[in-house]
């Protein structure tokens, strides 16, 4: 097979002249901030749902108390009852180990995640 032979190297072009460098573009003038109008700031209302009282179960009574309370009460007080009876999983925080109240609650489970527990708890108020 016989090979063509590449052209020897082109003869480069000239060089264009270098062009003069640009001037930085000019800024405008920097403005003030703008400020919205002085609004007064209103409070966020609680959502009705959450802030509904609900009646716990006798079994999650146990726990919490029998009186009515707001969903988001009765979940800082399974939480207190958790600290305070020490039943988060030491090498993973997120999980509960359950005590015989809690066994109850969460229907015979022996360890709970956090998330599932409030999945659980809901389904013992009316």
């Amino acid at each position: 097979m016989a090979t063509a032979k590449k052209p020897a190297v082109a003869a480069k072009k000239p060089a264009a002249p270098k062009a003069a460098p640009k001037a930085a573009p000019v800024k405008a003038a920097a403005k003030p901030a703008v400020k919205k109008a002085d609004a007064p700031k209103v409070a966020r209302k609680p959502n009705a749902a959450f802030m509904k009282a609900l009646t716990p179960s006798a079994v999650l009574a146990a726990v919490v108390g029998a009186a009515p309370l707001p969903r988001t009460e009765v979940t800082k007080k399974v939480w207190e009852y958790i600290k305070k009876h020490k039943l988060q999983n030491p090498e993973n925080k997120r999980n509960i180990i359950a005590d015989e109240k809690l066994k109850a609650v969460f229907g015979g489970k022996k360890e709970v995640s956090m998330f599932e527990m409030t999945k659980l708890i809901s389904d013992h108020l009316k």
